[in-house]
């Protein structure tokens, strides 16, 4: 899907009740890379929940588009059809379905009725992007992020977001918990898909994984809204200097805005 754009307006979000996002504004197009850093509790994660529309987090004012469709407007499954796709924080584990079976259902629900992808497409290319990022092929046949470690885990939604190719991808802390081996292979994979058909919002506490994936912007989030945002060398300074410096220029009180989920 060439050409894509996720435009984000004066979005407001509350969970049970608690305003988290209190105006957010981004706009992502294919061919970049964005990263949104942040304390704790500023709403980074309820970003992300709320663009893919989950049920706990009511969106009370603003809009999500992507291609000028309303995303708001759309059921969850809807939204992945739509180009866009979550890399979960903490990924769910399912019972009784294989990672290869809901790799190929997932891909098969973004394309058309009859248009499904042979079979040995599918394995070939399942083989390969695991390969690439160095998975034990037995992976495949595990029930999906059953017993997987963290590090397989974040491996494996990298393997998920490299086999759907979506328009626009949101990371959710992809690299907390992982070891620096893991952080440079789920990082390559990342890298991978770089290209104009292709757009990233990283949600991330720290610059470790900006040193592997370069964002084109950055932009902090604090007190539900984005405060500030530059180039890279925004998140190398937060990560000298911390977020105290932005309190102080922009008049921000010490305080955050809620749990993130």
């Amino acid at each position: 899907m060439a050409g894509s754009t996720l435009e984000i307006k004066d979005l407001h979000v509350e969970i049970d009740g608690k305003e988290i996002l209190k105006g957010v504004n981004l706009t992502i197009n294919t061919g970049e890379f964005h990263a949104v850093m942040g304390p704790n509790g500023t709403g980074k994660s309820t970003l992300a929940s709320a663009i893919m529309g989950h049920p706990k987090y009511e969106v009370t004012q603003g809009s999500i588009h992507i291609d000028g469709k309303d995303v708001l407007e759309m059921e969850v499954d809807e939204r992945a059809k739509a180009g866009l796709f979550l890399a979960m924080q903490y990924p769910s584990e399912i019972s009784g379905v294989t990672n290869s079976d809901f790799l190929r259902s997932s891909i098969n629900a973004r394309r058309e009725e009859g248009d499904e992808i042979p079979l040995m497409k599918f394995i070939k290319e399942m083989d390969g992007t695991m390969d690439f990022l160095e998975m034990d092929k037995n992976m495949a046949q595990r029930y999906l992020n059953e017993g997987f470690s963290g590090g397989e885990k974040k491996r494996n939604e990298i393997l998920q977001l490299m086999l759907l190719k979506p328009a626009i991808a949101i990371l959710d802390e992809i690299d907390s918990g992982l070891d620096i081996d893991a952080l440079k292979v789920v990082s390559k994979g990342i890298n991978k898909m770089r290209g104009e058909d292709f757009g990233c919002l990283i949600i991330t506490h720290y610059q470790r994984l900006l040193e592997y994936v370069t964002p084109d912007k950055v932009h902090v989030m604090m007190q539900g809204r984005v405060v500030k945002s530059g180039g890279p060398e925004l998140a190398q300074k937060l990560e000298a200097e911390g977020y105290d410096w932005i309190k102080e220029e922009l008049g921000i009180e010490d305080e955050t805005v809620g749990q993130e989920a």
